[in-house]
């Protein structure tokens, strides 16, 4: 019942493009007939659920789909090499020191130690850590990539973030191998 398209349709063109086609796809409809169902889930969505629904269950749907699509944004312990971020305490510890890390800093780690390895521009490090819907002048990722490397290395450690001329920054594989 959106406007111009259909969520079947929607759905079956996320899952046949490229870089949506491993999203998870929960469907909230008013439709709750069998067949609609069993349309929805052959599309290829996970979940379906049907109006009205309960927000508690909704939360529930969407925590369960997380854990079996991406186990390390669930996990309570993040690790990779000698840095660990506890979420529950919101700790975080390298070789088994506490680093403290402002709130924006943290949540650069956490995003980084979601995704370990990976290159992300400035760009996608705004969009993941602050959000799409503020603006920040690009040049504010180098102060919070400087400050957490610098918290990150109080006693010359190893820097654990590569910088990538021209592309980003990312966790670097070597930093995890040589732990």
């Amino acid at each position: 019942m959106l406007p111009g398209l259909s969520g079947i349709e929607l759905c079956r063109r996320l899952r046949g493009n490229l870089e949506t086609k491993s999203w998870p796809i929960i469907m909230l409809t008013a439709r709750g007939e069998e067949s609609e169902r069993i349309r929805g889930l052959a599309t290829g969505a996970d979940d379906y659920i049907v109006k009205p629904f309960s927000v508690p269950e909704v939360r529930a749907r969407v925590r369960g789909l997380l854990r079996r699509v991406s186990p390390s944004r669930m996990a309570t312990i993040l690790s990779y090499g000698d840095i660990e971020l506890d979420r529950e305490r919101r700790r975080v510890a390298r070789a088994g020191r506490a680093a403290n890390l402002g709130p924006t800093e943290y949540r650069l780690l956490e995003f980084f130690l979601e995704h370990p390895g990976r290159v992300f521009s400035r760009v996608q490090l705004l969009d993941g850590v602050w959000g799409r819907d503020i603006y920040i002048d690009e040049r504010t990722v180098d102060v919070h990539i400087g400050r957490l490397r610098k918290l990150l290395n109080l006693s010359g450690d190893q820097d654990p973030i590569r910088t990538v001329r021209g592309a980003g920054y990312a966790l670097d594989d070597r930093f995890a191998q040589a732990c």
